[in-house]
């Protein structure tokens, strides 16, 4: 009986040390080192806690106040919403049960979007915080002296070159036939050849602070998603490599400072954000935690 009992107990030390090494286990984050890792014991450090692990954000209320508030008071359950039937106010915390709806592996994780969550989208919407002469956009031309695009303008087609380029130019010029186009199109390109990307995106409608610190879109920033300048609501992503070209047309909030290991590991399945699936990471809650 005894040489039975020690058979067993031994059977289940293998499978257990088995177990260790072929099923993965979420990621592990610890608030002490994210709190050292910290650049300022003054900014907020959030704690994001999904079911492949924890993320600890550090948001950087110096350089995006505005926003930083309103993804606080998003997250903390701070902001009115009403029900659509009844017309009861209610004040729920916005992010906990949503997924991160879209990621594009080696790029960038996101959630937070108005169309996955039953809330719907907040009535609230916060202007840009971005300082673009500290990112050095107004430095970068948007044309070489050999005629070639800045690669930071993400332009590799001619559908692209006429949505992000030529169409804002043209209506910066209030050109509105092909005819006045063809008549002014030296005009056009002596434009071009002198913008800076600052000037681009001036067209385009973003509008940047001078009296703000901006940090460029890197690995492990977060930064707000948006449909266009001045449009930031609570749909965010997670930078998992660096992601240049998106620098001066998303404000940055934040920046992870423990737990990238977790952000790594769900950029790890691509989402796609038309096709929603059960492989989606989700958020149990994201609150602040000092």
């Amino acid at each position: 009986m005894m040489i039975e009992q020690h058979r067993i107990m031994k059977f289940f030390k293998y499978l257990f040390l088995l177990s260790c090494i072929v099923i993965p286990l979420p990621a592990l984050s610890d608030i002490d080192s994210a709190r050292l890792a910290m650049e300022s014991d003054s900014n907020p450090l959030i704690l994001l806690s999904t079911s492949l692990g924890d993320i600890y954000i550090e948001l950087l209320s110096d350089e995006a106040p505005n926003n930083v508030e309103n993804f606080l008071a998003l997250a903390h359950g701070e902001v009115e919403f009403t029900e659509k039937n009844s017309g009861n106010t209610f004040y729920p915390r916005y992010f906990d049960g949503m997924q991160f709806h879209k990621v594009v592996p080696s790029m960038f994780i996101q959630t937070g979007s108005p169309h996955y969550n039953p809330l719907g989208i907040p009535r609230t919407i916060i202007d840009d915080e971005i300082n673009a002469d500290f990112l050095g956009l107004d430095e970068q031309l948007v044309m070489n002296d050999f005629g070639e695009l800045n690669p930071l303008l993400n332009i590799h087609d001619k559908r692209s070159f006429q949505q992000e380029l030529l169409n804002p130019v043209l209506n910066h010029l209030e050109i509105n036939s092909e005819s006045e186009l063809r008549d002014r199109q030296y005009e056009i390109y002596e434009l071009i050849a002198k913008l800076t990307l600052k000037e681009v995106y001036e067209i385009r409608g973003f509008k940047y602070a001078s009296d703000l610190t901006t940090r460029a879109i890197t690995r492990s920033i977060v930064a707000l998603a948006n449909s266009g300048p001045n449009s930031n609501g609570p749909e965010f992503f997670i930078a998992t490599s660096d992601l240049p070209w998106l620098n001066g047309k998303h404000t940055v909030i934040g920046k992870v400072v423990e737990g990238m290991d977790t952000a790594d590991a769900i950029g790890n399945i691509e989402i796609d954000p038309l096709d929603p699936s059960r492989f989606a990471t989700l958020i149990y809650s994201l609150r602040s935690v000092n």
